[in-house]
């Protein structure tokens, strides 16, 4: 299968070589900014493809010589209703996705080997704030903005630790819809209705008014599920004012609001999933989330050389698992109080960046200069609730809670910079730097219970727990880019990253897990390279190879407890990790290759990368040369798309392979938290329709009906397997004016 796809690239790049080239940056941007000398002019893009790669200067960002992608929503023919990551990323490579909330209401997306859980290796944000529940602490997005809400999705791989925090995976923003400048009153509302008793009804007002532009949507989402016990109810709203003071400077706030109570059927054993995947063997947990984002930002252009971006942004939000966690091979005790897991998050922050464009032996260059403060707080508390199987959020005692009451308040200071130094007209070289203050801090208590093989107490006692942890460190990179031809380019990157301690590494959850007190930081780099480019507007390609060395990655093993001579799960740094791969994009228009003014399109897509993860030193000889969890060796999908007029349709192709949920690489588990997760293979078809200001949009998600999981989840929403959603089809109507 590798073999095809490089044949593929080969013959497509060699068919169009002889022919003249177009600048690569007027193919799939929305609107683009040609610097010429010190004047901007805004191009439409050309809607052939539905990705393409950022600019080398976005704004008040710096991107070239990295590894980017910019995802088109409104050129996809896909479920975004259910914000359906299989279809959304399908043109993105090495993306990995967990795929157990049918509903969409969280994603859960890992790239180049990294975990997919809830997003938490990649730096996630909105318009350009953070948007995770603690950027230091617990990078974890209970929040996904709506699909139907963005523009565009823009992707920045692990050299996004210079400008936007330390991160390995790099950089995800969701990039809203602007305001039209030209209208006064614009309306788009998209209402959708699905198998399972999915409902789901966008609606949204925006448009100008002399120098204010303002944007506004709410969206209800329901689902029952195809499993019992899995309804959901979703209400995420959002409004934004821009206030354009003078031609240079604007002003801009944005409110977003989000609250979703889901009930969790649980996990399965390898017995109930081979047997009947809607099993459901849970009838008591709840999951809520709610989630209040604030920014308010400025821009201001000093000179045409000269431009200041500032943005504030805030995070009043909280979230509460309910239910039994315990495992899943074990009846649920319904005469046994529930536990409530409940996080409180209060974050804000500030980031300011100067770009100045200046002249070097003839060329245009860039320097970026910027500096950010965070400041965190999270309340973490697990205790007992009630016995019955209704969502009530309720400790039973919350003055002496059963297990454990944190506060986890943290503090990050950055500078950063980076500068284009553009050495010749087709060369530059795009060195980097940042400076890192991080302090996560406990102060709280835990209970410690621990019991013989015969569920006799051997200890329990409370523990008070308070702990410091305070380091500065520095960021080193270098980007450099080369264009072959005014569309095609060669591009190699090398950035350092860190990854601060989890607050869930800073806490014993339960009696049978401790945590390393001697705990470090995880660190290392991400290197990538590539070439790059479009052809006579009918074939984009994107092929490049990946390094990340990964030193003292966190993970588990089990020990004997000195005290209790009991084997327990210990949470340590288990050593050392490896992930080397290889990425391939090509999307080629196969009428526009022979007839450039059809009316029809014809055009396919081959996305494939191969990622080879594993442990190459650990204190653990079972965990030596073994494969990294979550990274299956090879992720395939491709797509063919036809258009004709205003009617498109596409089929799409993945397929995963096999992957381990732990770093033992154990086959099963009794538990069913750890075994292999095997390969499989879906299939989704879309189709659209639209006619002035009527749309129709319509597929099938699953085509094949495939039966199978993508993650053995170790506590919520688990434990054990969570199987994917079987066949199931959705309608849209939409109303545009």
């Amino acid at each position: 299968m590798r073999i095809l796809i490089l044949i593929f690239i080969f013959i497509s790049v060699n068919l169009f070589s002889q022919h003249d080239s177009i600048p690569g940056d007027s193919i799939g941007k929305k609107r683009k900014l040609v610097d010429l000398s010190e004047v901007e002019v805004s191009v439409e893009k050309d809607n052939t493809f539905g990705i393409s790669r950022l600019n080398n200067v976005e704004g008040t960002a710096i991107y070239a010589g990295k590894k980017t992608e910019a995802v088109y929503v409104g050129d996809l023919n896909a479920n975004l209703a259910a914000n359906n990551s299989r279809q959304i990323f399908s043109k993105v490579a090495g993306i990995n996705i967990f795929e157990n909330d049918g509903s969409g209401n969280s994603i859960g997306i890992g790239g180049r080997g990294l975990n997919p859980n809830r997003i938490s290796n990649f730096n996630t944000r909105q318009n350009g704030y953070d948007i995770s529940a603690d950027a230091l602490g617990y990078p974890e997005s209970y929040y996904t903005p709506p699909t139907e809400a963005i523009e565009r999705i823009e992707v920045l791989r692990g050299a996004a630790s210079l400008q936007y925090g330390t991160q390995f995976g790099g950089m995800i923003n969701y990039k809203f819809n602007d305001a039209p400048v030209s209208k006064k009153l614009s309306g788009n509302f998209r209402q959708t209705g699905g198998t399972f008793g999915f409902v789901n009804s966008f609606n949204q007002l925006s448009g100008t008014v002399s120098k204010i532009s303002y944007n506004a949507f709410y969206q209800f989402k329901h689902y029952e599920g195809w499993r019992r016990r899995s309804e959901s109810n979703s209400h995420n709203a959002f409004a934004s004012l821009k206030y354009q003071v003078n031609e240079r400077l604007y002003i801009k706030g944005e409110y977003t609001f989000m609250n979703y109570t889901a009930q969790q059927p649980g996990g399965l054993t390898d017995k109930q999933f081979d047997k009947d995947p809607s099993f459901v063997s849970r009838d008591r947990n709840w999951f809520r989330v709610n989630w209040n984002l604030f920014s308010l930002s400025a821009d201001y252009k000093v000179t045409d050389k000269t431009r200041i971006n500032l943005m504030m942004f805030g995070l009043k939000a909280g979230r509460d698992a309910l239910g039994v966690l315990g495992r899943i091979d074990r009846a649920d005790d319904t005469t046994a109080n529930r536990n409530l897991l409940s996080d409180v998050y209060n974050n804000y922050g500030a980031e300011l960046r100067l770009l100045q464009r200046y002249m070097l032996l003839g060329n245009n260059c860039n320097f970026l200069i910027g500096a950010r403060y965070y400041n965190g707080q999270t309340v973490r508390k697990q205790g007992d609730a009630d016995k019955t199987n209704q969502p009530n959020f309720k400790f039973l005692n919350p003055d002496d809670l059963e297990n454990s009451s944190y506060v986890f308040p943290s503090q990050n200071y950055a500078v950063f910079a980076e500068n284009i130094f553009q050495l010749t007209k087709k060369w530059n070289l795009t060195p980097g730097v940042r400076y890192e203050y991080i302090s996560t801090n406990s102060d709280g208590y835990y209970r410690l219970l621990n019991k013989d093989l015969a569920g006799n107490v051997l200890l329990d006692m409370k523990v008070n727990d308070a702990r410091e942890n305070a380091r500065q460190f520095v960021l080193l990179g270098m980007g450099s880019q080369l264009k072959l031809t005014k569309a095609i380019e060669l591009y190699a990157n090398f950035s350092q990253n860190y990854r601060s301690i989890n607050f869930n590494d800073m806490r014993v959850l339960n009696a049978n897990f401790q945590i390393d007190p001697n705990l470090k930081d995880e660190s290392g780099f991400t290197a990538d390279g590539g070439l790059r480019g479009t052809i006579k507007d009918v074939l984009y390609f994107d092929i490049s190879g990946f390094m990340i060395g990964y030193n003292n990655r966190i993970g588990t093993v089990l020990k004997v407890d000195s005290n209790t001579f009991q084997i327990v799960r210990y949470r340590t740094n288990v050593g050392t990790s490896q992930n080397l791969g290889a990425e391939a994009f090509a999307e080629l228009d196969w009428i526009k290759l022979f007839r450039k003014n059809s009316k029809h399109k014809l055009s396919t897509f081959v996305n494939a990368a191969y990622i080879n993860a594993r442990y190459t030193d650990s204190k653990q000889t079972a965990y030596y040369n073994k494969k990294v969890e979550y990274v299956p060796d090879l992720i395939f999908r491709c797509g063919v798309t036809y258009g004709f007029k205003k009617f498109s349709f596409t089929y799409q192709y993945s397929y995963t392979g096999e992957q381990f949920s732990d770093a033992t690489n154990s086959k099963t588990s009794t538990s069913a938290i750890y075994g292999i997760i095997p390969e499989y293979i879906v299939m989704d078809a879309s189709a659209s329709y639209t006619w002035k200001f009527l749309g129709i949009y319509a597929g099938v998600n699953n085509l094949n009906n495939e039966k199978y999981f993508t993650r053995r989840a170790e506590g919520y929403p688990g434990p054990g397997i969570l199987p994917a959603d079987p066949l199931n089809i959705y309608v849209t109507l939409r109303l545009k004016f």
